[in-house]
């Protein structure tokens, strides 16, 4: 589980350095990696970037049911699908990625999801992503989608570009908090324990709350918590049911929280077609530099 963490918040992270940080050999690491692969935990290394640092925003739907392909139909009738995630008790936390018009977008997918439940749609924008992408930062970012734990040398023979051009872009890339290299795994592969998401809603400071929840919680981190506009959305892991309820029950307790609903996530699918047009699009642009800020 301490592997998977360390691969879920950079899956860039060499086998030797992970086995310093968990005292144990690089081989080990490897070794575990590939039995994790063998076992269909790890799915795949992916890099998940978010929306806005292209200019994009995002909806967020909660529904009732669990009927993917129906629930992807209806979403994509307003913008790309970003992310599925069917949770055990029947409700589905889903992501759109939209242009523009965010007020309309919302109305038009209330009227248009039938069959399911809604029972919240949001916008969330996460505070602060920048970028000031170029078009080789975008061609290195494209290649890296095909997997993003390929070697730097492999990079450059792929794009014709320089290994210190690639380096230094790729480091770039790691600075964006809005771009993440990760994995997509199987959370019922995990044995002896339960991944779980922990959505909180917050009244107050978000930077002092998340300090909190770091202090407190971050030993029961499978992920780095991810803020959505007044949200702190925490990926835990706990080897009970009753961990995971104690847990979520202290999260409560943490000052500025006002309320904290427990996911467990059956399986997480995210979708990249909305990516691959964006750079495709921004390639055929005359700009150098795609840049966008949010707050």
């Amino acid at each position: 589980m301490k592997i998977l963490n360390r691969l879920l918040n950079n899956c860039r992270e060499s086998d030797r350095q992970i086995g310093i940080e968990l005292g144990i050999s690089g081989g080990a690491v490897h070794a575990r990696i590939q039995k994790m692969e063998k076992r269909k935990i790890i799915e795949e290394f992916f890099i998940k970037v978010e929306p806005p640092v292209l200019g994009y925003g995002v909806l967020y739907f909660v529904v009732s049911g669990e009927n993917i392909n129906e629930i992807l139909e209806q979403v994509s009738l307003v913008g790309e699908p970003y992310f599925v995630v069917p949770c055990i008790g029947g409700i589905t936390v889903c992501s759109i990625v939209v242009k523009e018009n965010m007020k309309q977008k919302i109305e038009l997918a209330s009227k248009l999801m039938k069959g399911v439940r809604v029972l919240s749609i949001f916008e969330a924008k996460s505070p602060g992503y920048n970028s000031n992408l170029t078009k080789t930062d975008l061609e290195i970012l494209e290649e890296l989608i095909k997997d993003p734990r390929q070697k730097i040398e492999n990079i450059a023979k792929n794009t014709n570009l320089s290994t210190k051009t690639i380096t230094r872009c790729i480091e770039k890339l790691q600075e964006n908090d809005g771009i993440q290299f990760t994995l997509v795994y199987d959370s019922r592969k995990i044995e002896n324990f339960i991944p779980h998401v922990i959505l909180t809603l917050i009244e107050g400071d978000l930077k002092e709350t998340l300090e909190n929840m770091n202090n407190t919680f971050s030993k029961s981190y499978l992920q780095i918590p991810f803020i959505a506009k007044n949200q702190i959305v925490l990926f835990m892991y706990s080897d009970s049911i009753f961990k995971m309820d104690e847990l979520t029950q202290k999260v409560r307790t943490i000052k500025n929280v006002k309320s904290a609903d427990l996911f467990i996530p059956k399986k997480i699918s995210f979708y990249i077609k909305w990516l691959e047009k964006a750079i495709s699009n921004f390639k055929k642009s005359s700009k150098l530099h795609l840049t966008y800020q949010t707050n």
